[in-house]
């Protein structure tokens, strides 16, 4: 079998490879959902959608505007054929034990690389691209706890995914799972999915959603979550996130109203929708994902995906070459679907399931004068004391604090244990391992060997092969009976070892690299309606001359003396009164700290 694409002998031809490969999962792991939404009964548009993402999804794509909808399913990499259920199987070996035996944290394992900012960004991009619904309560995955599991309910009760096309049957694939979120990178985790979501944000003045006069956002009617476009599985760090892109858009429709102050407050508010939406896809693209990802040829690649081979220098002075995403990237190209019609996959959502980036143990520290202000589990930061905590700290103190962190490695033995007793905002007790395993097998993900087969990537013979730590070797072989093809992909992918300078696997990485360039190439607003007379010149000014740090400084001006000499704000910030770490050798030297924390 040829070398994989990080075994090439130079960065030339392993960049070489990551294109050819990119090439071959976009003609080779595309796959339409059966029962996909039909381009039919699509109502009259309550504005113009030529010009302006709509709250549901709907016409991003004039010629099928269903197409990307919320409401819509899942597609899938995996051919439909291989997503089959097997009932019989889907707690085998027991998710709970795999939850207590392999994932269950036993000590903080830092990833080093990236802080905790970096974790909380994960969710909050999660918050606007896939959710599945919470189920029915009497439509239940029971699962008998073993001795000595001290659990609090038992059986332990997982609410089923409730399919959006009949019900699931041995042998069949997998049945279709519908998004409740709209499949573009869109917003909505600020601004809500569908108009009555949207109306309740909205102040409908100059365009602007609700900020209170202190700066934060308003309370809800949900204990402890502010009111915000999407409200599940909040916490201090998706509330500081929330907050300032909320604070963000109306920075925005400030700016593009000076520039022409006769726009209503209907187009002023699409405006900074449309802007806002570019800057945090540009910001995960170019900043979050290479800070994660160090490989070098990773850090050429993604950002040719936004500026082109040609680099950001070049776009900014001489603008595009033609229509090439090779040579000026994927930002103002063509529309181009490739071998299915657009939609976010079950197996993306299965990649990023990361909840080992998370810690269970917060420390606060002043931000003036670096001195520590206190201790908190993770417990205490989310859900119904979210609000209370943040109401009870400095903005400031909190940013400096979330990025002086460390994230967690995405291993096995890493999984917080606060999730893995998560006490939800109705009062539901959740494992939120064991759930990640059952949702795979509900969902008909393959399991790790076969998802690689499907990826052309080659099987694991053996256990052992899978990883080689050794005493992980003997814990799974322990639990799955030495069948390595029976081991679950989150298994696989935890314990396999990544790529240098990699912050998770290469298995999870051949989604990546597939879906992070289609969720750009597929919409209309980041291709053939990036440009100025759509975005407005100072709205599309905006995007290409900002970043995280401006961000961020923009509106919490008092992290300036921290961050302000940073280069990636998503790794670990200087202590108050250190200098900003260099950047010379900054790949090389990043790989080394990987290595140093990563246990394989």
């Amino acid at each position: 079998m040829s070398p994989q694409w990080h075994e090439q002998p130079s960065l030339v031809l392993q960049i070489a490879s990551l294109s050819k490969l990119r090439s071959d999962l976009r003609e080779e792991n595309l796959f339409e959902g059966e029962h996909i939404r039909p381009d039919t009964g699509v109502g009259k548009p309550e504005q113009d959608v030529k010009r302006a993402r709509t709250a549901d999804g709907t016409f991003n794509d004039l010629g099928s505007p269903w197409m990307g909808a919320a409401g819509t399913g899942f597609g899938r990499n995996v051919p439909i054929e291989k997503t089959t259920i097997d009932r019989k199987r889907l707690l085998e070996p027991d998710p709970r034990e795999i939850s207590r035996k392999l994932m269950a944290r036993d000590s903080f394992k830092p990833a080093g690389i990236i802080n905790a900012l970096a974790a909380a960004w994960l969710q909050f991009e999660n918050h606007n691209w896939f959710f599945h619904g919470n189920g029915e309560a009497d439509k239940t995955i029971d699962i008998p706890l073993q001795p000595g599991d001290d659990f609090p309910e038992n059986p332990m009760r997982i609410r089923c995914t409730i399919p959006s096309d009949g019900e699931i049957r041995d042998g069949c694939p997998a049945p279709m799972f519908a998004n409740t979120e709209t499949h573009w990178w869109d917003g909505t985790q600020i601004y809500g999915t569908g108009m009555k979501k949207q109306n309740e944000i909205r102040t409908f003045v100059d365009g602007k959603i609700k900020v209170d006069d202190n700066g934060r956002l308003p309370t809800s009617d949900i204990p402890g979550v502010d009111l915000t476009g999407f409200q599940e599985n909040w916490w201090v760090g998706v509330g500081l996130l929330h907050t300032l892109f909320a604070r963000e858009h109306n920075a925005v429709c400030d700016a593009i109203k000076k520039e022409d102050p006769s726009l209503s407050d209907q187009r002023l508010f699409e405006l900074g929708v449309l802007v806002v939406s570019a800057l945090i896809a540009k910001i995960h693209t170019v900043e979050w994902t290479t800070c994660v990802l160090r490989h070098p040829a990773l850090q050429i690649g993604m950002n040719a995906n936004w500026y082109g081979a040609l680099g950001e220098t070049f776009r900014d002075k001489i603008g595009r070459v033609g229509d090439s995403e090779a040579l000026s990237g994927i930002i103002g190209s063509s529309t181009s679907h490739h071998a299915a019609p657009f939609s976010l996959t079950e197996e993306f959502v299965s990649v990023y399931r990361m909840h080992p980036l998370i810690p269970d143990d917060w420390t606060f520290y002043s931000l003036e004068s670096g001195d520590l202000l206190e201790h908190r589990n993770f417990t205490e930061l989310q859900g119904r004391y979210t609000r209370d905590f943040m109401d009870r700290m400095e903005m400031g103190d909190m940013w400096y604090s979330i990025g002086l962190g460390s994230a967690g490695a995405v291993c096995l033995h890493n999984y917080p244990n606060a999730l893995r007793r998560l006490t939800r905002i109705d009062g539901q007790v959740t494992d939120l391992a064991t759930l990640d395993i059952v949702r795979d097998r509900e969902r008909g993900i393959p399991r790790y060997n076969d998802f690689r087969e499907a990826l052309r990537m080659p099987r694991r013979k053996t256990i052992e092969e899978i990883t080689p730590n050794k005493q992980w070797a003997k814990e799974i072989a322990e639990i799955y009976h030495g069948d390595v093809d029976a081991v679950d992909l989150q298994i696989g992918m935890q314990a396999e070892q990544p790529p240098k300078g990699f912050g998770f696997s290469d298995t999870a990485f051949r989604i990546f690299i597939l879906m992070a360039s289609r969720r750009l190439k597929s919409d209309r607003f980041f291709t053939n309606d990036f440009r100025p007379e759509v975005y407005t010149k100072t709205g599309f000014d905006w995007v290409n001359n900002n970043g995280m740090k401006d961000v961020l400084l923009r509106h919490y001006p008092e992290l300036q003396p921290v961050i302000g000499d940073v280069e990636r704000v998503f790794a670990p910030w200087p202590a108050v009164g250190s200098p900003a770490p260099g950047s010379k050798n900054i790949i090389l030297r990043a790989a080394d700290t990987v290595k140093a924390y990563m246990p394989w």
